[in-house]
């Protein structure tokens, strides 16, 4: 249970935890979940969820696996903060530049402790 304290441990704890279950959920948290697109007249839109194939289905799945796991290992100060994330990759991104800041942040604080 995530509570805020001791962020880089939890990361790497959900990483690993999250690999363990299926390496396609942890692609949904790292490439944006699956949303299926077809072609109506020469214009790319989301194609309904009752024409998908069964793999396609299980590919869309891993972003509300994703979700739940993320979600079940926060404490409620945690959940409040990513539960208006539309996706798991979101909801990892968000939890990520609140606890260690953007790549910015975190270059300027390694070069901080190298001086």
């Amino acid at each position: 249970m995530f509570s805020g304290v001791n962020y880089q441990f939890w990361k790497i704890g959900m990483k690993i935890a999250i690999e363990s279950i299926e390496q396609g959920i942890w692609n949904a948290i790292m490439n944006e979940p699956f949303i299926l697109k077809h072609t109506i007249n020469d214009k790319k839109v989301d194609k309904p969820w009752n024409l998908w194939i069964e793999d396609e289905k299980k590919k869309a799945q891993y972003d509300y696996g994703t979700k739940n796991n993320l979600t079940s290992a926060l404490n409620m100060d945690e959940f409040f903060r990513v539960s208006q994330c539309n996706n798991a990759k979101d909801m990892w991104d968000e939890l990520e530049i609140t606890h260690e800041g953007t790549n910015d942040v975190t270059k300027a604080r390694k070069h901080a402790l190298i001086q």
